[in-house]
């Protein structure tokens, strides 16, 4: 009975956070660059970390899974690689850059919440091989990002 009352203890507390923490707008994080369509790529040579935005997780809502690829899949820049369905709606991942999977974030199988919770560290979605490392200057930095966000926002 005690690990019941904590399990809905903590979704409560969970369900109240979420629910009543109205911000202006979504952290951004320096170092990363982004997409128009709200992913962010965590370049390192010729490797980059893909996820959704905290904008974006922002929108979406409560996360309750996530479509993974499949690791070697070809992925292109601007186009779909897999989905977020959330509590509001699913929307399409796009990939902001192209490249082949090297790695799928498995954890998110069975906690697609840390898209909510931790969206530019364990909510990561995908680590890709780049193909052309060009890309990633059509890509905005993260004060573009902000402005970005902002006037969207606005509209």
């Amino acid at each position: 009975m005690a690990m019941a009352s904590r399990f809905w203890a903590s979704k409560a507390a969970s369900y109240l956070k979420i629910s009543t923490f109205n911000r202006a707008f979504a952290s951004v994080v320096k170092d990363l660059r982004y997409a128009d369509s709200h992913e962010w790529a965590k370049i390192d040579g010729n490797s980059a970390t893909i996820g959704i935005t905290d904008h974006a997780q922002d929108h979406l809502g409560d996360v309750v899974y996530v479509e993974l690829p499949e690791v070697g899949v070809a992925v292109t820049q601007g186009s779909s690689f897999g989905a977020v369905e959330s509590v509001k709606a699913t929307s399409d991942i796009n990939s902001p850059v192209s490249g082949k999977v090297v790695e799928v974030n498995q954890e998110l199988s069975s906690s697609p919440g840390l898209v909510n919770g931790s969206p530019y560290e364990e909510g990561w979605i995908i680590k890709v091989e780049l193909s052309n490392t060009n890309e990633v200057k059509s890509l905005m930095d993260s004060d573009q990002y902000s402005k970005f966000c902002e006037e969207e926002d606005n509209h």
